[in-house]
């Protein structure tokens, strides 16, 4: 019989392929991002380069499938799907909170998986900080990185997702001081990870002072698991829970802003992540400072349509992001760094409102740079 674990991921697993669960009020707001057309590219179209190294390890593109799932039996072949994928187009994979196989060794498998499907693909464990701030053992989190021979570990923020969730423990300040201590003591780099809510530069520069690697922003606009949580909660008759991941639906920082925010506050490298569905989102939020991008939802509903699906999505978006650089005018996603950019609308407005820099650019008073 499935335990508590196990079922709550299956019930995320069924609510993201059967439900509406991606933001409805708030975008991503990269529809806000303009890169500037050139229109005498800087290179032969064959030949730009989308190669990144990322955390010690050299990708493909800068682009990974995002943690999804694992933990529940029905979650291996979704996994090994991802895995195969990534392995073939040299891309980077997180897996899904690995806190059911601590508690039942026998679904170590569903994130084992990952790695037997992937031996050379950049690999992410993952562990949420309510059991980080909750005091969960180095050991035990050594066993997590150990289960997938991961080249890093995420820890998932996602404070909105506990208060809502009826299971959930939110965390508190607490977590900053465990945190700094896994930084220094783990044996792969730390990453950060919000959930759908995004950083804001006061957290970004907590958690570099943390001690974290990297910081995965994961802004509004994509999937929200309040809505996730709010459908659990009407199933089971929960009144309040579902009336709260309803009111918080859309809550966060849009996924463009907050890596603005990120990027004006730390210099630790960024994943963005939060409503990425094609390569020219991921030029912009390259352009607007992020090293590598990363997507979950997608990918997830083309995985249960086995490896072939995933492949065939993949390799689009890692095709338009090769078509954005060169009608960029760059020569390589390095470049899009400095390449130009607008940014208008209410992005523009927080930037302003929000004093935001990215480092390395002034921004005007506009919103425009370059």
């Amino acid at each position: 019989m499935a335990g508590e674990t196990e079922r709550r991921k299956l019930d995320h697993i069924r609510i993201c392929l059967e439900r509406d669960v991606e933001a409805r009020g708030v975008s991503t707001w990269l529809e806000h991002v303009w890169l500037v057309h050139s229109a005498v590219p800087a290179a032969e179209y064959g030949q730009v380069d989308l190669r990144v190294r990322f955390l010690g390890h050299e990708l493909a593109a800068p682009l990974m499938v995002s943690a999804i799932t694992g933990g529940a039996r029905e979650a291996e072949s979704i996994n090994a799907a991802i895995a195969e994928a990534v392995e073939e187009l040299g891309l980077g994979m997180g897996v899904g909170s690995q806190r059911a196989a601590l508690e039942r060794p026998e679904l170590a498998r569903t994130f084992r998986v990952a790695r037997e499907r992937a031996p050379t693909a950049f690999l992410v464990a993952n562990i949420g900080y309510s059991e980080v701030a909750h005091g969960l053992p180095l050991e035990a989190l050594e066993r997590l990185v150990a289960m997938i021979e991961a080249d890093a570990l995420a820890v998932h923020l996602n404070p909105l997702q506990e208060v809502v969730q009826a299971e959930g423990r939110p965390g508190g300040p607490p977590f900053l001081e465990r945190l700094a201590e896994l930084a220094d003591r783990l044996s792969v780099p730390v990453i950060a990870k919000e959930v759908g809510c995004g950083i804001s530069a006061e957290v970004a520069r907590a958690l570099e002072a943390s001690g974290v690697a990297a910081i995965d922003v994961a802004g509004a606009g994509g999937t929200s698991w309040a809505a996730v949580e709010h459908y659990r909660a009407l199933e089971a008759g929960d009144a309040l829970r579902a009336r709260l991941g309803q009111t918080f639906w859309d809550w966060g920082i849009p996924t463009a802003a907050s890596i603005l925010e990120a990027k004006s506050a730390t210099e630790l490298p960024l994943i963005a992540s939060g409503g990425i569905r094609t390569g020219l989102d991921v030029a912009k939020c390259l352009a607007l400072g992020a090293d590598m991008a990363a997507m979950a939802l997608p990918v997830l509903r083309a995985a249960v349509r086995g490896p072939g699906a995933v492949k065939e999505l993949l390799r689009a978006v890692v095709e338009e992001l090769r078509v954005a650089t060169f009608l960029s005018g760059c020569r390589s996603v390095a470049e899009l760094a400095r390449a130009p950019v607008v940014l208008t609308g209410p992005l523009a407005e927080w930037a302003k409102a929000r004093n935001l820099k990215a480092r390395g650019r002034e921004k005007e008073g506009t919103g425009a740079r370059g």
